[in-house]
């Protein structure tokens, strides 16, 4: 170990990501600080994220009320092969014929 090298770290591993508050509070930001802060744009708001009452609000579209649910379903490898040599839009044609075998189920046709 050379003489020019300290002994020790020069920061703690336990001071890494600790903060301050009470100094970050105690601050005022001055005129010149305001002077820094960029103005907000149209563009930026459309991107912010809004709370109403502690609760985040999404953007974009509503979801369905009838949207489909993500599930994990184990099918038949010959089930799978069939609807998948359709190409693309298998899952919503397996769901086509699970909605068919529901209504005639209701109807009493089933069997």
């Amino acid at each position: 170990m050379t003489a020019n090298r300290p002994a020790t770290p020069r920061f703690s591993a336990d001071a890494v990501g600790k903060t301050d508050f009470a100094k970050v509070d105690a601050h005022v930001i001055t005129a010149e600080e305001y002077e820094e802060l960029p103005e907000l744009t149209d563009e930026m708001m459309d991107r912010a994220d809004f709370l109403v009452g502690g609760k985040l609000v999404r953007r974009g579209r509503p979801a369905k009320p009838d949207a489909k649910e993500p599930v994990s379903l184990r099918l038949s490898p010959t089930v799978l092969a069939h609807f998948r040599a359709g190409g693309p839009g298998w899952q919503t044609r397996i769901n086509a014929v699970l909605l068919e075998a529901v209504e005639r189920e209701k109807a009493g046709t089933l069997g």
